[in-house]
């Protein structure tokens, strides 16, 4: 069954309209015909069941059949502090961050960042991320759409209040027995490609991050929220 995120209220036995992207790729790219089901969320909690109840030229509309509760999030939330990277990489690391639970990406800046967004296309940009943030969860079958903030410098982000268990992942650094820091509030700190600087692990250190090794390897920026965030989700649940 299809599944689509709706900015609308959605409310069990009421007629809702289709919003212009879900009416183009339901209706228009998929050819879904009235009778046929679908699987609507909004962001706001749970899930709905609907059916195709008209369809226009333009514009179609569907009856709320059903409600979900159930908003498949892990059992701990991570705020992750992304470095910022060019082209493809960030778009995987933002999808994949999404589908293994992650609850909120910050966007940085650091002294290796490959990125630096210009005031005139700052939010094109952020919308662009949090587009693929919403197709993970219509993917995976998450309910609550993580926000992807607004870009910060490094130094900026670590004085600000975070939760309490911060860990950076630091290649080559002693090794940290990951299972001994897993709790329901973690803050996830992964440099750009190229590393965190010296001095920027050592301040992340003097906020009270600890440092992550993960194996003998280096691994890339794109790679390493998706090996850190299922070393999270085995060990809250095993």
């Amino acid at each position: 069954m299809p599944r689509f995120f709706i900015e609308a209220d959605l409310t069990v036995n009421t007629h809702v309209e289709l919003t212009e992207t879900v009416f183009h790729h339901w209706v228009k790219v998929l050819r879904a015909q009235v009778g046929e089901s679908a699987t609507l969320f909004n962001g706001q909690g749970g899930e709905y069941q609907v059916s195709l109840s008209d369809v226009q030229k333009k514009s179609a509309t569907v009856m709320v059949e059903s409600f979900n509760p159930d908003n498949r999030t892990p059992a701990f939330h991570v705020l992750l502090g992304q470095v910022m990277s060019k082209g493809d990489r960030m778009d995987y690391a933002i999808q994949k961050a999404v589908e293994l639970g992650v609850s909120e990406i910050q966007l940085l800046t650091s002294e290796r960042c490959e990125m630096r967004l210009k005031y005139d296309r700052d939010q094109k940009k952020i919308d662009h991320w949090q587009g693929i943030a919403i197709a993970a969860c219509e993917q995976c079958g998450m309910n609550i759409v993580p926000k992807i903030l607004a870009p910060l410098s490094l130094n900026e982000w670590l004085d600000t209040a975070l939760p309490e268990t911060k860990l950076v992942l630091a290649p080559n650094k002693e090794s940290l027995n990951i299972t001994e820091h897993v709790t329901k509030e973690i803050t996830l700190l992964i440099g750009p490609e190229g590393g965190l600087s010296e001095d920027e692990i050592n301040y992340s250190n003097k906020k009270g991050f600890k440092n992550w090794c993960i194996g003998e390897r280096v691994l890339r920026t794109e790679t390493a929220p998706v090996v850190a965030l299922s070393i999270l989700n085995y060990c809250i649940h095993s």
